[in-house]
């Protein structure tokens, strides 16, 4: 929830995309997606951190904020995601990158790692899965039925019991109450949000992740109220080529919540992503 102000972007907009780039063209490429809320500007956390050193790419998935609406394609899977990814940086001019997701984002980031190895230098998954947990799949038909019951404003207004700790949330009440009315405005319609939650539902990678050679980061906040922790470390104990970074607080959101042990997380990993 914190803004890189002193951070130009050089917004444009590719396949439909809206892509926002900060630092260095010539600097090390450094990818955020976003997770099932898909915004880009989930990661303003991390721009001023990371911008002076890297080329860092910000981008609204497809049908969410300000990239392009429509039906998806159906069925929706987690690979049009990868595809997506590669399909910036072929925009973008950029070979390879360090991908950084969140969540979903984080899904394909790993399965652009299976599918497109050469595109990736590493990769970054921010409580994320291997197989959807029955526990996360509970928590997803929760919010199926706020939506139903009270529309996007409902969802909304729910969204951060599942996203941040409580105590993060009563100090921040005022600058969720004022994130939630911007976000009406351009959240994504309810065919979209189902169709992107039904691809987080079905994705399983278990079999394959013993093939995605790249260095990998997996980030875990062991609080996290909609992925189990177990989750992340399914991930770390079946990739060949992984490191398991655990904060014991901070929610699903704890790039937002704990920007500081975050980045420091990342930025090891990034300085020496093989050891």
């Amino acid at each position: 929830m914190s803004a890189a102000a002193d951070v130009p972007a050089r917004e444009r907009t590719i396949g439909g995309l809206h892509v926002e780039s900060f630092g260095p063209d010539d600097a090390p490429a450094l990818l955020f997606s976003a997770g099932l809320g898909g915004g880009g500007h989930y990661w303003m956390s991390q721009v001023e951190a990371f911008a002076r050193d890297h080329h860092v790419i910000l981008y609204d998935h497809r049908g969410t904020a300000r990239s392009a609406r429509g039906e998806l394609p159906r069925p929706y899977a987690v690979s049009h995601l990868a595809a997506d990814i590669a399909m910036l940086l072929d925009g973008l001019n950029i070979e390879r990158a360090h991908v950084v997701g969140h969540a979903a984002g984080g899904l394909a980031a790993l399965e652009l790692a299976k599918a497109a190895p050469d595109r990736v230098a590493s990769i970054t998954v921010v409580n994320g899965w291997a197989l959807a947990d029955p526990y996360l799949l509970r928590c997803f038909s929760i919010r199926r039925a706020l939506y139903e019951s009270g529309g996007a404003d409902a969802y909304l207004t729910a969204q951060p019991l599942f996203l941040y700790p409580a105590g993060w949330i009563s100090e921040h009440l005022g600058d969720l109450d004022r994130e939630r009315t911007h976000q009406r405005g351009s959240f994504q319609d309810q065919a979209t949000l189902y169709a992107r939650m039904a691809s987080l539902e079905s994705f399983d990678i278990r079999e394959d992740l013993e093939r995605i050679a790249c260095p990998a980061l997996l980030v875990v906040a062991e609080d996290d109220m909609l992925v189990p922790a177990k989750a992340s470390r399914a991930l770390a104990d079946g990739l060949p080529n992984a490191r398991l970074v655990s904060l014991p607080q901070g929610g699903h959101a704890i790039n937002i919540t704990a920007p500081e042990a975050f980045n420091a997380a990342l930025r090891g990993f990034l300085n020496d992503p093989g050891s």
